[in-house]
């Protein structure tokens, strides 16, 4: 039977062609609306921007059933408060650091970055393919809960410091914007950690209610204007060798929505980690270059900084491990992926900025 005689048995005209060339999921799907609150003020379009993507992304595969309003820090909650409004369900989703949760418990900082740990690669092989996703998903679980790979940073710097830093003794008293685990660690040499979301940096580092910070990279820091005030700009970020950026998803959410809208935001938040880690690649030499041009002044940390650092890591990992079991079995996880266990404290991942800093004077 011909093609155009099919279609006058059957009755179907043009419209019922139409009805039968649209995927039949697409007709299917149901219409849902999430809020999705980040840590991030709306200027870092790459931390911002990324989580903007990964909405956008949602909302283009499935023909805009799906919608994910996306909020800036302070919009509907605090940028560190982003988890217990999707733990409580005030919001379905967000967009944040895990460990910028470690004082609910430290193991929160492996869904980030631990001192002297993986790089992004490794982090992320952990995460997608060494078990490191069951093990989190199943601490998190906990916390009513589950996280989706959606951006990281890759190598962050050091840090920018009023006044030259040369030895451990040189930090002591120092009040510096470091958060989680890292800044743990500081504290063993006398620093005095501050946590504090992105948009409220720099006015504690202008009041001088601080004395230093960090936060991700020359891209990140030239928009939040740090050089301004302290010109002295440090290297590596040895406490995130590779930090990864996690969506959290209230878990009755989670469970209650279609297969396929799961995968669709699995994919989304994967598309936004690429685009993330490209950004950053493009991005950040070209602004280290501008701001040494300005006049920022950059450092590696001493060998003795980091000798001490990396000792009192080590020390710390020991202690915390010794008594919290969430945090062991985690930490037991990534050590064996990584083969040899504590080995990969051993080096800081320092040739990203080392590749920046030549590439800004060449």
């Amino acid at each position: 039977m011909k093609r155009r005689d099919f279609i006058k048995v059957t009755g179907l005209g043009a419209a019922g062609a139409a009805t039968l060339a649209a995927p039949a999921i697409a007709q299917s799907m149901p219409e849902i609306k999430w809020r999705m609150p980040t840590s991030w003020p709306k200027s870092l379009d790459t931390l911002f921007g990324g989580a903007e993507m990964m909405c956008k992304m949602v909302a283009e595969a499935t023909d805009n059933k799906f919608q994910i309003q996306i909020f800036a820090a302070g919009e509907i909650v605090p940028g560190l408060q982003v988890l217990d409004a999707v733990q409580n369900g005030t919001c379905e989703i967000g967009h944040t650091a895990s460990y910028y949760y470690f004082g609910k418990d430290p193991t929160f900082t492996f869904g980030s970055a631990v001192p002297f740990g993986p790089n992004m690669r490794i982090n992320q092989a952990w995460y997608m393919l060494g078990g490191g996703r069951d093990v989190l998903n199943e601490f998190y679980k906990g916390y009513n809960v589950v996280s989706l790979l959606a951006g990281n940073t890759g190598c962050q710097m050091g840090g920018w410091f009023r006044k030259e830093v040369n030895t451990p003794d040189d930090m002591k008293g120092m009040k510096f914007r470091i958060g989680g685990f890292a800044g743990r660690v500081l504290q063993k040499l006398g620093v005095v950690p501050q946590q504090l979301a992105g948009g409220d940096i720099y006015p504690a580092l202008e009041k001088g209610t601080i004395d230093a910070a960090e936060w991700v990279g020359p891209y990140d820091d030239e928009k939040l204007g740090f050089y301004k005030i302290a010109p002295h700009y440090y290297y590596p970020g040895w406490w995130e060798g590779g930090p990864m950026l996690l969506a959290f998803v209230n878990l009755d959410k989670w469970n209650a929505l279609p297969k396929y809208y799961q995968s669709v935001l699995e994919q989304a938040g994967h598309y936004a980690n690429n685009y993330m880690m490209a950004r950053y690649d493009n991005a950040n030499p070209l602004a280290l270059k501008k701001l040494l041009a300005s006049g920022t002044k950059l450092h590696a940390f001493s060998p003795s900084i980091m000798d001490a650092c990396h000792k009192a890591a080590k020390e710390l990992h020991a202690e915390v491990g010794a008594t919290n079991a969430n945090f062991k079995k985690v930490h037991d996880s990534l050590a064996k992926f990584t083969s040899d266990g504590y080995a990969w404290f051993q080096v800081a991942e320092v040739g990203y900025d080392i590749f920046m800093a030549r590439r800004s004077q060449s």
